[in-house]
């Protein structure tokens, strides 16, 4: 398979890979869409005509977003539902609550570096649990409504946080070894990318394609769970502490949604399925963990695990 390249780059905005793309008649879901990447998603798949859903836990929110949004007006609509991805019920909630088509499905939401061990109900550590399992109970609970669309599309917001761990199948929950914030983060994003494979590869015949993608360093509401040691280290403050607002070498939220909009809408990616993105394009993969935290480590894309990945969701879904 050849590297998928576009005419788009680290700098391209969510607006400039949609410019042209007409939605109207397309449904969208977007998982915590309303802040950070996910708001701005929202906004360039709304402009372009689309109905778009926002997923989210906190209601109040989406609907302030929502009416920042369309009060402008909007070729599209924007509208607001209840989806916490840590409780099964409301997932199966939503999913009971949607009728018709979806064309795209954009897993957007997500919790980094939680700093203590915390588990859901289940007893499944809350990272993996939010980020890969809330995620994928929603994916297969949508799967005939992502059918029904003739041409679906599945967007998976990973990381190159992936780099810090793969999936550990033998104690994904931390119950024997030592809990590590970035390690249970950069699993949960492993998995992410993984079930993106197994998903390509399984619903194929259905016409929906799956991508995963790092949407580069953002500051948004994910590092509200760092420390001003974790900020330093990842260059998110200045010399005197201050949190800045666009680090050096970091992104935009116009530019940080630029490779979930494009992998949702753009032409330039019809018919691929189970690649990984990064910068709007296509990453590398690369033999070992890069100090720049681009490309893709081929444990991420590798189809045994992604089996092995596809089977354990099912089996602690009980699907």
């Amino acid at each position: 398979m050849s590297r998928i390249i576009t005419p788009f780059s680290a700098q391209s905005t969510a607006a400039e890979v949609i410019a042209g793309v007409d939605l109207t008649g397309r449904r969208a879901v977007v998982t915590g869409g309303a802040s950070g990447i996910g708001l701005e998603t929202v906004r360039a798949l709304a402009n372009a005509g689309a109905d778009v859903t926002v997923a989210v836990r906190d209601t109040a929110a989406g609907e302030r977003a929502a009416a920042d949004l369309t009060a402008g007006g909007t070729p599209g609509t924007v509208r607001v539902a209840h989806l916490d991805l840590a409780d099964r019920a409301s997932i199966d909630a939503f999913v009971t609550g949607w009728t018709g088509p979806l064309h795209i499905l954009v897993n957007n939401a997500g919790v980094m570096a939680l700093p203590e061990l915390t588990r859901t109900a289940e007893g499944w550590e809350t990272q993996f649990a939010i980020n890969h399992l809330g995620h994928a109970e929603l994916t297969l609970g949508l799967h005939d409504a992502l059918a029904a669309a003739h041409g679906a599309r599945i967007v998976v917001v990973s990381s190159a946080a992936h780099q810090q761990s793969p999936v550990v199948f033998d104690d994904i929950h931390f119950t024997a070894r030592p809990y590590e914030a970035w390690s249970a983060y950069g699993q949960s994003k492993t998995a992410t990318i993984l079930f993106t494979v197994a998903l390509a590869h399984r619903w194929a015949a259905d016409g929906i394609t799956a991508n995963a993608l790092h949407p580069g360093g953002i500051m948004t509401n994910l590092q509200r769970h760092l420390d001003d040691a974790q900020l330093r280290w990842v260059g998110a403050v200045d010399e005197q502490g201050n949190r800045l607002q666009v680090p050096p070498g970091w992104k935009t939220p116009q530019q940080g949604a630029a490779t979930s909009v494009l992998l949702a809408a753009s032409p330039e990616v019809n018919g691929v399925t189970g690649r990984y993105f990064e910068d709007a394009n296509e990453a590398l993969v690369i033999a070992e963990r890069s100090d720049g935290m681009s490309g893709v480590l081929p444990y991420a894309l590798d189809d045994k695990d992604a089996d092995i990945l596809w089977k354990e969701t099912l089996r602690l879904l009980r699907r």
